[in-house]
């Protein structure tokens, strides 16, 4: 089962997701590949697969990517082979995705449950982006604009969930989780016999 989450930037995704995570211990978090360096902390094959620029473009023309992106001159994608891996392990899959992905997702007719994290107004959004202190207010004022055009996308979605309040959030996300692993789609992948009652 394929799980996509997006969300724009201080909406709280990442510490859903975090939380999700530790609730599910049968459920794995995407690993993308990048040709951006690794920072001090990274290791390759746990928070990115590391490859250069030339083998990357490579791959993308072979089609090994469920879905791509170039962002500030790095490239970001999620391997189809790498999840085809975990799908056969019987692993569920969780996806930290933006908008532009789950559209290539979608456009090569991946199943999934797709869960967009909103913030209850765009002044709550505001405030939280400010109250983190790291940033001036030029970059907040990009970042809400950058959060306009993706939550504009909200069609693309299946479930939007507000998070005006964390522990609501995840109890949301993890109720159509839950509910997405009763799906007729998703027993009957797992148990093909059904299909075959007379």
């Amino acid at each position: 089962m394929r799980i996509f989450i997006s969300g724009p930037s201080g909406v709280g995704k990442s510490t859903i997701i975090r939380e999700i995570l530790s609730l599910n211990q049968d459920l794995v978090l995407s690993i993308s590949y990048t040709t951006r360096t690794p920072r001090p902390q990274e290791k390759h094959g746990r928070e990115y697969f590391f490859i250069g620029r030339d083998e990357f473009e490579s791959m993308i023309d072979r089609g090994d990517f469920l879905e791509w992106a170039c962002v500030h001159d790095r490239f970001y994608g999620t391997s189809l082979k790498w999840i085809e891996s975990q799908e056969s392990l019987g692993k569920d899959i969780l996806f930290d995705i933006d908008v532009q992905g789950v559209r290539q997702a979608q456009e090569k007719g991946s199943p999934g449950t797709y869960i967009l994290i909103i913030p209850p107004t765009m002044e709550d959004l505001r405030a939280r982006l400010s109250g983190r202190g790291t940033e001036d207010r030029d970059t907040i004022d990009l970042r809400l604009k950058n959060a306009r055009e993706e939550l504009k996308n909200w069609g693309l979605y299946e479930y939007l969930v507000i998070n005006d309040k964390l522990e609501d959030a995840v109890q949301k996300v993890q109720g159509i989780i839950s509910s997405a692993r009763c799906s007729r789609s998703e027993i009957i992948g797992r148990i093909p016999w059904l299909q075959k009652i007379e």
